[in-house]
């Protein structure tokens, strides 16, 4: 048995396609269209991240799972080292990932979440990861992710 399609359903699959290959940014990713940096606009909300007698302060990103986050604070939680490159912490629910996609820019100092494991990634080395999606990033006071070790973690807005 064979399938035949009809010249309009031929005409719209070659459309699809072609969109999706002119614009994948729009299809695929958090870029901004017309970014090639792939820098997301701001929420314009700042956070402060307090542990270890010290402070870190960052800018989230305009994204459902940012705004999902910010809707969790202030929190409590426990910051510890992971892989040699980054500091994580567990939130107490996943966080929403609609409109997610991937992202091909990841720099130190981004504030990230881990999708499969629900915990948020603050990292201060080079990374890259499928899993990710990137909240915001830091502003300053970044250091604080070079203190080894674990530490409990009050994360709450200042703006």
């Amino acid at each position: 048995m064979t399938a035949r399609i009809s010249q309009t359903q031929r005409r719209a699959l070659l459309a699809t396609i072609l969109a999706a290959s002119t614009f994948p940014c729009r299809a695929f990713s958090q870029r901004s269209p017309g970014n090639e940096t792939n820098k997301q606009e701001q929420l314009g909300m700042r956070i402060k991240l307090s542990f270890a007698n010290r402070t870190m302060t960052a800018t989230l990103h305009d994204n459902a799972s940012a705004r999902d986050f910010a809707s969790m604070l202030p929190l409590d939680l426990k910051i510890s080292d992971f892989g040699g490159n980054e500091k994580i912490a567990y939130l107490p629910r996943k966080l929403t990932t609609e409109g997610h996609g991937p992202f091909d820019n990841e720099q130190p100092f981004d504030l990230c979440y881990y999708m499969p494991w629900g915990n948020l990634a603050m990292f201060h080395g080079a990374y890259k990861h499928p899993g990710l999606i990137r909240l915001g990033r830091f502003d300053d006071g970044f250091e604080a992710l070079l203190v080894p070790g674990e530490f409990a973690l009050r994360i709450e807005r200042i703006g």
